[in-house]
């Protein structure tokens, strides 16, 4: 008698915490509406929640040489409602420069000097000089007015290398 009662407290417990997870999961999306009885909204929500997470390449490019050689590719992604530029793996420049940043450039090929600060956008300082990196791109910047990333030594005012963007399928650019 004993087991058949441990049995059944187990299947109860196990049923109330699936029950109070898949409430938790409603709560958490914000969907007021869908419960623990409805198991097909709590499935689309969560899909819909995974869908916002996931990274959506907006515009890409892949780096040429101009002062310096550079490569790799420089993507722009939205994810979780903020947009990056991402600096791939495969991504190398020289690390002759003393002051390296990374811009939005409004052409697509950018000066191999700067006399005008009004045709890009700083998004900061070179990470590293190889390898994967990111760079917030504040909320005010309207991307769909630049053309390419720029990797620039302030110093020396020498553009290293850029990559020429263009717009992923399917994506918007605001």
């Amino acid at each position: 008698m004993k087991f058949k009662q441990l049995v059944l407290l187990g299947a109860t417990s196990f049923l109330a915490s699936a029950l109070s997870i898949s409430g938790y999961a409603a709560r958490v999306s914000g969907n007021p509406s869908s419960n623990a009885m409805n198991p097909g909204a709590n499935s689309r929500l969560t899909k819909d929640t995974m869908a916002q997470n996931m990274s959506a390449v907006m515009m890409s490019g892949t780096f040429v040489a101009a002062e310096k050689p550079t490569s790799g590719t420089a993507r722009i992604v939205r994810e979780n409602g903020r947009r990056y530029l991402e600096l791939d793996g495969a991504f190398r420049t020289s690390d002759q420069g003393p002051d390296l940043h990374v811009l939005l450039e409004t052409s697509d090929k950018p000066p191999q000097s700067y006399q005008d600060p009004t045709t890009y956008v700083n998004l900061g300082k070179l990470q590293k000089f190889s390898g994967t990196q990111r760079y917030p791109i504040p909320a005010a910047i309207n991307i769909s007015n630049f053309k390419s990333v720029v990797i620039w030594c302030r110093m020396a005012n020498a553009t290293f290398g850029y990559a020429t963007l263009g717009a992923a399928r399917n994506a918007s650019t605001r």
